[in-house]
């Protein structure tokens, strides 16, 4: 399995680069996943009934919804926790405070160590488009290494390993994050 994310060459409108054409890196978004898809794929693998699977999800919905909204961390089996937030301005005095100085409510997740372990080993394929849309270049790593260009170009330091990558096109400029 790999992560597949596209670096497009984009006119930079503001910051240090304004005015200058650099090649962004986005992860490439797949379709959304159907509640019922998911349902129907975790009865498959339990060994479960649809019904009984579709119950459980919508209970274990109920009781994460309800305990979050309390203020608990919840964990998510097999992802992490997830717990709400909010963003508030600050004030000087204790007569200042109001619900108003709330800017935003969030939802705070944080992920297993298992988790960030496997998207740490998972490999990326990344393919370069110009600006004019025309793919210039695919870089594919195996998994887990990074590529460190002020360090020996593809290779890895640690492990003596290094991505592949085989050009597509005429060139395309560096990849920069």
């Amino acid at each position: 399995m790999s992560m597949k994310v596209k670096a497009k060459e984009q006119l930079q409108k503001v910051g240090t680069y304004a005015g200058k054409y650099r090649y962004v890196m986005m992860p490439e978004l797949y379709t959304a996943l159907t509640q019922d898809k998911v349902i129907k794929e975790a009865a498959l693998r339990s060994g479960v009934s649809r019904g009984v699977m579709q119950a459980c999800w919508d209970a274990a919905g109920d009781v994460i919804k309800a305990w979050a909204t309390e203020g608990h961390s919840v964990a998510l089996p097999g992802l992490g926790t997830m717990r709400f937030g909010l963003r508030a301005k600050s004030v000087e005095t204790v007569n200042e405070v109001k619900a108003e100085l709330i800017t935003s409510r969030r939802i705070i997740f944080t992920p297993d160590t298992d988790l960030k372990e496997e998207l740490a080993k998972t490999a990326i394929q990344i393919t370069c488009f110009d600006r004019d849309g025309k793919e210039v270049k695919r870089v594919t790593s195996t998994s887990g290494e990074v590529e460190d260009p002020d360090n020996g170009g593809g290779e890895n330091p640690e492990n003596g390993g290094g991505g592949s990558s085989s050009n597509s096109g005429n060139g395309g400029g560096p990849v920069n994050p």
